[in-house]
């Protein structure tokens, strides 16, 4: 069941709720919970944010042609198949009312929490499909079983998946594409995949007017703060969307940070670089404490079984050295035995290690 404690926090970063309970202010909080980028925000976001400042008393381009052709130009796409948004969860609002027209979206469990959110304030109905087996939590099944009445139905992926981080193979997703009469896929972490890793679609969707793809640039480029992804998808699709929700959905300094960031190639070179070696190392320093289990993944995060409730190693982190991870309470497939942890800096996962071993 989930978690019944309407204060307790559905998504990763509410550091004002963590420092009621570890009683300090939030800035003095070490934050594991949210899986942003710690090398950020880059030199070039800040720059371009400080240059737009004089353009804070003009109204954004409602259009936002810049964003769209530099977002075009970087994925070698057509402006016209990308639309901005404030943030991936305003994106996935308007991917809820496109799937409220079929008969049911077809999810794989557990599932990032937003996802709910937006297919209920459209009344969609779901069809859940475990990733992990019960009987052996560690054990993925990545593989739906035959789908009745699929081309009446859609089907809403992430990738790398959010809590587990397990990537899809870009093969073993093409089936759904003739499957399925609504594909999304939410690619919001696949940016932290070195090019050559990456298991993305976004080239397909030129050719297949049922795919959507959602990119998030606030995770990445740890910009959280800001507000800022797109998507990808059939021009068509993108203008309804357009007109369905509110002007200027994206604020101008977003607007120029995400134009700034995308030709920051030093600074992408810099993340794949320490996401690779502080990784392992968690990954490693966590597996050899007691009563924890990492499982590995693809992400810039680990999903961790614990022995201990999930809730209670969060509030004695918090209590006891001001670190916040993620519970799972969230993900009700998962209840109260796991925890997430984003990977940081390597001198700050040191500290979080420090203090489970204590606990343990």
């Amino acid at each position: 069941m989930q978690s019944t404690d309407r204060s307790r926090p559905i998504h990763g970063g509410n550091r004002q709720w963590a420092s009621n309970i570890a009683n300090t202010l939030p800035e003095s909080i070490l934050d594991f919970s949210a899986s942003i980028n710690p090398l950020g925000p880059p030199q070039s976001a800040i720059a371009a944010i400080k240059s737009h400042l004089i353009e804070l008393n003009h109204y954004p381009d409602p259009e936002y042609t810049l964003l769209r052709q530099a977002l075009g130009k970087f994925h070698q796409l057509s402006a016209d198949s990308i639309l901005a948004g404030n943030g991936v969860a305003e994106l996935l609002t308007w991917v809820g009312r496109d799937l409220s027209q079929l008969s049911s979206t077809v999810l794989f469990t557990p599932s990032f929490t937003d996802y709910y959110r937006a297919l209920k304030a459209f009344d969609c109905e779901v069809e859940a499909y475990p990733l992990l087996s019960k009987d052996e939590p560690f054990y993925l099944n990545p593989q739906l079983p035959e789908i009745v009445d699929s081309h009446s139905k859609g089907i809403l992926i992430n990738n790398p998946h959010n809590p587990t981080g397990y990537l899809f193979s870009r093969d073993s997703l093409l089936p759904y594409l003739e499957q399925f009469a609504m594909v999304v896929i939410d690619e919001a972490f696949m940016d932290f995949l070195l090019p050559e890793q990456q298991q993305s679609l976004i080239d397909l969707v030129p050719f297949h007017p049922n795919l959507v793809i959602l990119r998030s640039l606030t995770k990445f480029y740890s910009l959280p703060g800001l507000r800022l992804g797109y998507a990808i998808a059939n021009p068509e699709r993108l203008q309804r969307w357009q007109a369905w929700r509110d002007p200027w959905c994206v604020n101008s300094l977003a607007a120029a940070a995400g134009i700034a960031v995308l030709e920051d190639v030093e600074f992408q070179q810099q993340t794949w670089a320490w996401l690779a070696h502080a990784k392992s190392q968690l990954f490693t320093d966590l597996s050899e404490i007691s009563g924890l289990n990492p499982l590995p993944n693809a992400a810039n995060y680990l999903l961790v079984q614990t022995e201990i409730a999930g809730s209670l190693l969060q509030k004695e982190l918090l209590q006891k050295d001001k670190i916040l991870i993620r519970d799972c309470l969230s993900f009700p497939e998962l209840g109260d035995r796991y925890v997430r942890v984003a990977v940081r800096l390597e001198h700050e996962n040191q500290k979080l290690i420090n203090a489970l071993s204590k606990l343990s």
